[in-house]
């Protein structure tokens, strides 16, 4: 029998980055907040201890910090003629478990979006005309640069971002990004310290005629307190970023930011070790009522509130909408519909160029230490002679020298024996890798829906990836692989190898955690299950904020973008919403 519990005013689903953001600022307003996260709770001093967080093993191959298939699996398949089979291991990309979520364990690249990516649809058919992104799926996110620059700042200084701007007020900066749109000031930190192989590549770069920049890290260059009034430490160059949590309180995330603030107000409640079900509508469908979840002993509870917001991982909000019944599930044969529309990943390519006399001392690291060429992201460059549409770019950041997964040999090396063991040891030190982070653009057949098949421990049907890489961003992969090769040749290494990107996704080798899309936002509703603020079209008092909101995927990492959503929602939500909670918001 399911227990009734006393109404809140709002519920949030997921207490990562977004959920946590929110919840501040909601509670700020005076509301009460309730969080529940279906994970346990997570804390730097008790769950990511100096004494024992920097343990590779456990850490980064069990991936203690990772949801596991048992707890919620997905299936995939690369077209709509295969049939999809379950993931029994996360692979290609490893969502986070428990307070914090993927934020406790990315690297720290902490982008913005430019404007013609927000104007995707529109900027392309202005400078090229409308065939040129002929068989893929754009359209515009209904916001534009100009209007995010202020919410990407307000997370930025919250997080503590290290980094050189390249563009104030109109104003292009020496050794920033001269990419990118313009900003109303720099960083709250310089940039990190350069360590030896980003510093080779960008002099590499550099002679080839293009712009290296200083990565924007939220691994902290220097101590800072942020506007909540939270201390944090200067980065230690650990090289425990990726698949670790902090414990020196150095890169940004929930438990470093807000979190300390958040966990003593008296109108925020959290509850762990809980997991939501179902959003509940009202008998008109058209509001939600609360949300029904279970704790560990499958005990089914109904959580009453005015207002709800989906804040858990972009795939998870995704999948809660379509049990849910909120949106018209979208038909890839007719293109119609609005909940798993538009689904991305991000086309990535890598390169290892290895020296004979060169000690880049690779555990000397941090997640987003490095160097960046933007010459080949986006529209950054003509793309009126080429036959694709998008970019990447290209990052030099040699994350860490972690001993068990940090194994660089060149190609022809044998997989055992003591030829592998010598070609390890000379390659040790003397590799330096960087990689092309790439766009990811929609087209009619890649998106998301619920499995006929397989269902979870709850009866319920898993989430169904159906997605290969488009032919638009493997050329455009491999547009960028060449000019990889070229700073390559540059740099005057005795060998390089490079990894393409090739037809059909594999979700077993390790990709990127940037899953994209699925509830993205525009404005009509016809082809976006959210409005500019991130609320629900059919359900105003539900907003879905996260990397689902993607209407396609930049050549950026996404976390900039999502904290700058959540922003985005919290203000409409303290401004417009409560003055008439709801209604539809309109733009003004």
């Amino acid at each position: 029998m399911t227990k009734i519990l006393p109404r809140k005013d709002v519920v949030i689903v997921g207490l990562g980055w977004t959920g946590a953001i929110l919840a501040h600022e909601l509670t700020e307003q005076g509301l009460d907040v309730l969080a529940i996260e279906r994970g346990p709770w997570r804390d730097t001093a008790t769950d990511f201890n100096i004494g024992y967080v920097q343990d590779e093993l456990r850490y980064g191959i069990r991936r203690d910090l990772f949801l596991q298939p048992r707890v919620e699996a997905m299936t995939m398949r690369n077209n709509l003629s295969q049939t999809a089979l379950p993931m029994r291991d996360y692979g290609s990309f490893l969502p986070g478990n428990g307070v914090g979520g993927a934020g406790v364990h990315w690297n720290g690249h902490t982008w913005r979006f430019w404007d013609s990516d927000f104007r995707i649809k529109s900027h392309l058919t202005e400078r090229y005309g409308a065939s040129k992104s002929d068989g893929l799926q754009l359209q515009d996110w209904g916001v534009t640069g100009e209007e995010m620059e202020p919410y990407y700042d307000k997370f930025e200084y919250l997080a503590g971002i290290s980094g050189k701007a390249g563009n104030i007020k109109g104003q292009i900066q020496e050794g920033g990004n001269p990419f990118e749109d313009p900003r109303a000031r720099d960083y709250p930190l310089p940039p990190m310290q350069m360590s030896y192989a980003p510093s080779l590549f960008a002099d590499a770069a550099r002679k080839l005629g293009y712009h290296p920049f200083p990565t924007p890290s939220a691994n902290l260059s220097k101590a800072y307190i942020n506007p909540l009034g939270i201390a944090m430490g200067e980065c230690t160059l650990c090289g425990f970023c990726e698949r670790f949590g902090c414990a020196n309180y150095s890169k940004a995330s929930a438990q470093t930011t807000i979190l300390p603030v958040l966990m003593k107000k008296r109108n925020f409640e959290l509850r762990t070790d809980s997991e939501v079900l179902r959003i509940d509508l009202d008998g008109s469908g058209k509001m939600a009522k609360g949300v029904t979840y279970v704790d560990t002993s499958d005990e089914e509870f109904f959580q009453p509130a005015d207002l709800v917001l989906l804040c858990a991982y972009g795939l998870h909000n995704v999948r809660l909408m379509l049990l849910s019944g909120i949106g018209k599930p979208y038909d890839p044969n007719s293109g119609e519909g609005v909940v798993g529309r538009n689904y991305c990943y991000q086309t990535n390519a890598g390169m290892q160029v290895f020296f004979d006399d060169k000690n880049f001392n690779p555990f000397i690291a941090s997640g987003a230490l490095g160097q960046t060429v933007d010459d080949f992201n986006g529209d950054a460059f003509d793309h009126g002679s080429v036959d694709f549409v998008g970019g990447a770019g290209i990052n030099c950041i040699p994350t860490n020298g972690r001993p068990i997964a940090m194994r660089p040999v060149p190609p022809g090396t044998p997989r055992w024996g003591s030829k592998w063991k010598a070609a390890t040891t000379q390659a040790y030190k003397s590799t330096m890798t960087y990689s092309s982070q790439g766009s990811s653009y929609p087209t009619q057949g890649n998106y998301l829906d619920l499995d006929p098949t397989y269902k979870d421990r709850f009866g319920r049907p898993l989430l169904r990836i159906t997605f290969d890489f488009p032919d638009n961003d493997l050329k455009m992969s491999n547009y960028v692989s060449d000019r990889m090769e070229d700073i390559a040749r540059t740099l005057g290494a005795r060998q390089y190898n490079a990894a393409r990107r090739k037809k059909g996704w594999d979700s077993v080798p390790y990709q990127s955690t940037h899953n994209t899309g699925g509830a993205i936002m525009g404005g009509d509703p016809k082809t976006s299950a959210v409005n500019r603020y991130l609320q629900n079209w059919d359900v105003p008092n539900l907003f879905v904020i996260g990397a689902s909101a993607f209407a396609h995927n930049a050549g950026k990492n996404p976390t900039g973008t999502v904290g700058a959503l959540a922003f985005v929602a919290a203000d409409a939500i303290r401004n417009k919403y409560l003055r008439n909670p709801g209604a539809p918001l309109v733009s003004a």
